[in-house]
């Protein structure tokens, strides 16, 4: 609508565009209308969008355009190489840390909730890759060979951590304690 404005030949009928396009821009945000100072900002948001090149009289004084501003650098992202995105790089250090430390029960509890985060991870991701073979085959292969998961006691952990901790399960059961308690 601006480039149309742009392009009109009068002055008049540029001034009746930019009132129509202020009004739009307006009515696009209602909700801003208690903040001070709103039909200005519009028109120097609309003075902006016309690179100041809009010849209208404005109903405000507008700021003027500064020069010289460039635009900031981009910053920098830490890019690190993850072997599987689905799982993202906290895991990923999760089984580097598992893969040192020495064989044992603490090991065997870190791999278990390991994997059951990955499966969750893996849930959030595709719900059709979803599987506790898919899982113990890409934690074998984050430890190099070094964790093996027991499927069947994976499975049995999985459906415990689901049910109370955080699960559909847990949901429920906090909605319906707030119905039965009452108010004195």
């Amino acid at each position: 609508m601006v480039d149309y404005a742009l392009t009109l030949p009068t002055k008049s009928e540029r001034q009746r565009c930019a009132n129509t396009i202020v009004s739009i821009m307006g009515n696009m945000f209602p909700h801003l209308r208690d903040v001070p100072d709103f039909k200005h900002k519009l028109w120097d948001h609309l003075a902006i969008m016309a690179e100041y090149k809009l010849d209208i009289d404005y109903p405000y004084e507008i700021i003027p355009q500064k020069e010289g501003i460039a635009k900031p650098e981009p910053m920098a992202y830490p890019m690190k190489k993850i072997k599987y995105h689905h799982y993202g790089y906290l895991l990923e250090s999760l089984t580097k840390k598992m893969e040192e430390m020495p064989d044992g029960p603490e090991r065997e509890e870190l791999a278990m909730m390991v994997a059951c985060q990955m499966k969750k991870c893996l849930n959030g991701w595709n719900k059709d890759a979803m599987d506790d073979d898919k899982v113990a085959s890409d934690l074998e292969a984050y430890t190099n060979g070094m964790v093996h998961l027991d499927k069947e006691k994976f499975q049995k952990v999985y459906d415990f951590y689901e049910k109370n901790q955080g699960g559909r399960y847990n949901v429920t059961n906090r909605n319906n304690t707030k119905k039965n308690k009452r108010k004195n």
